[in-house]
């Protein structure tokens, strides 16, 4: 008969192989840190700069799939549920989109 330990080793690794256990973690301190933060204390006002900074590491977190950590920078932060226009952002950042070449 297998013992405690030799169980949560067996399911540890059987997590880590099918790649959910980094997940699991994750999700687990979204929600420890949700569960903690006092939401009834008011966060500063964000100045324009901060906002478009903290878009910019939204779009950076959502194009990598980490949505719990981009879940807590949401709650820390207090940016806005909704994301912003990407045009607003290439415009407001004064970017310059490069066409894909053609071959």
């Amino acid at each position: 008969m297998a013992t405690v330990n030799e169980l949560k080793s067996v399911l540890k690794e059987t997590l880590e192989n099918r790649g959910v256990l980094g997940q699991i973690r994750a999700r687990v301190r979204a929600e420890v840190f949700s569960a903690l933060d006092d939401q009834t204390e008011p966060r500063p006002a964000l100045s324009n700069e901060n906002l478009l900074i903290n878009e910019l590491i939204r779009e950076y977190l959502t194009f990598n799939k980490y949505k719990y950590t981009e879940s807590v920078l949401q709650a820390e932060s207090g940016q806005p549920k909704e994301p912003m226009d990407r045009r607003f952002l290439v415009q407001e950042l004064n970017i310059k989109e490069e066409e894909s070449p053609t071959m």
